[in-house]
C-alpha cells in the first residue's frame, strides 16, 4: 500500500483504533474519511482533526450503507480504500440472558454482515481508482475464542474466513485485500477496563502501518503471531491461558 495521496474511509472512525488510523493517515497526507453511529462524537473527532470529513450513518442497517456508498460517490469519487472497522461486543452470559439472540443479530448485523455489504457495494468505487485496497479490521480472537464475548469471536472469525475467500476470488483484480489481526487494544472500548495484556491504540496502529508498508496480506499485530502459532501446536491451552487472563 503506497503510504500517502490516498482516499481512505474508516468505518466506526471516531474513537479508538479507527480515529488513531484517522490520524496517522492524516500525517501521511491521505485524505480521510470516517463514519459512525454517533453525531457527538464524529463532531469530536474532526475538532481533533480539522481535515477529516465525516458522514453520521449505521453500517449494520442496509439503507445506511447505501447511504454512505452514495455520500462517497458525490462527495469522495477518488476514495481507494476502505477499512472496515466498525465493530460492536456484548459479554453477556448466553444462558441467562433472555435478549441475548436480539444482541447476536446486533453483532452479526455490525461486525460482519456491515463489512460484506459495503464491499459489495463499494467495488464499481474502487475498481474505478489506482492502487484500491480493501482492509478488513479483525482480532487474534479468530484463532483462540474469549469466553467473556458470546458472539464476536464468532463474527471475526466468519469474516476472517470471509475475507481469505475474497483475496482468493480477487486474485486476478488490481484490488487488495488485507486483514489485520489486533491483539487487546487499550481504547474506549472496554469501557476503561482493558485487560493487562492491552497495548496502546499508536502503538497497534503503528505495527499495522508498517505491515501494510509491506505489502503483507494478513498482519498479526503485537502478540497475535503467538497466540496463532499456540493455537495451532497446543489449542487447549492456549484457550485455557487466553481465558485466564485479567
Amino acid at each position: 500500500m503506497a503510504p500517502t495521496n490516498n482516499t481512505i474511509l474508516i468505518t466506526g472512525g471516531s474513537s479508538g483504533i479507527g480515529l488513531e488510523l484517522a490520524k496517522q493517515f492524516i500525517q501521511k497526507q491521505n485524505n480521510v474519511l470516517i463514519c459512525g453511529r454517533s453525531l457527538d462524537k464524529l463532531e469530536a473527532a474532526q475538532r481533533q482533526l480539522p481535515d477529516l470529513d465525516y458522514l453520521q450513518c449505521d453500517i449494520s442497517d442496509k439503507e445506511g450503507c447505501k447511504k454512505l456508498v452514495q455520500w462517497v460517490e458525490q462527495q469522495h469519487p477518488s476514495c481507494n480504500i476502505l477499512i472496515n472497522n466498525a465493530a460492536i461486543v456484548h459479554m453477556e452470559h448466553f444462558a441467562e440472558d433472555n435478549l441475548i439472540v436480539e444482541k447476536a443479530e446486533a453483532e452479526i448485523q455490525t461486525n460482519l454482515m456491515g463489512p460484506i455489504r459495503l464491499t459489495k457495494l463499494f467495488l464499481p468505487i474502487l475498481r474505478s481508482n489506482d492502487k484500491p485496497n480493501i482492509i478488513n479490521i479483525t482480532t487474534g480472537l479468530v484463532y483462540v475464542p474469549r469466553v467473556k464475548y458470546p458472539f464476536y469471536n464468532a463474527t471475526k472469525a466468519a469474516l476472517h474466513s470471509f475475507t481469505q475467500v475474497l483475496r482468493a476470488q480477487l486474485t486476478n483484480s488490481p484490488i487488495s485485500v488485507t486483514e489485520v489481526l489486533f491483539p487487546a487494544v487499550d481504547t474506549p472500548w472496554h469501557e476503561g477496563s482493558p485487560p493487562d495484556i492491552a497495548i496502546s491504540a499508536e502503538q497497534a496502529v503503528n505495527k499495522m502501518l508498517k505491515g501494510l508498508g509491506s505489502d503483507k496480506k494478513e498482519i498479526r499485530v503485537g502478540k497475535v503471531g503467538l497466540l496463532y502459532t499456540l493455537s495451532r501446536i497446543a489449542p487447549n491451552f492456549a484457550f485455557k491461558k487466553l481465558n485466564n487472563l485479567s
